[in-house]
């Protein structure tokens, strides 16, 4: 009886966790900034691990379905989000430059995100129609 109560303990916590990412990446819909697919990407892998009927209706979303597909199959980023994503990134740092933040920190966090857009544009494209 103890394994079972474990095995349903796991599962609502992934459920929990699946369900609050689906919250922050709705969210993502209506905030500027906040992205809207990475947190679905993660939402779906926990459903994966608890809630597999989730999991399938992110997968067959009909707006954000493909995006995630693409990601699990190709490791694929649309051209359209890595822009949106550099956009973004380059304003986070013009404003930590503008900051009165350490300079250490103003480069390693510069570092870092330098290093995020590399590994981003290295990923595969596919058009959002396959």
């Amino acid at each position: 009886m103890g394994n079972h109560k474990l095995r349903a303990t796991i599962r609502l916590f992934w459920r929990i966790i699946a369900i609050c990412l689906v919250g922050v990446g709705l969210l993502g819909v209506v905030l500027p900034g906040l992205p809207t697919v990475v947190f679905l990407l993660m939402a779906a892998w926990c459903a994966g691990k608890g809630w597999p009927a989730l999991e399938d209706w992110l997968l067959n979303h009909p707006h954000w379905g493909l995006s995630i597909r693409n990601w699990r199959v190709y490791g694929a980023v649309p051209r359209k989000a890595k822009v949106l994503a550099s956009i973004m990134m380059s304003m986070s740092l013009i404003l930590l430059w503008l900051s009165a933040i350490h300079l250490y920190w103003q480069f390693a966090l510069t570092l870092v995100l330098a290093s995020v857009l590399l590994w981003l544009w290295l990923r595969p494209e596919l058009s959002q129609e396959n």
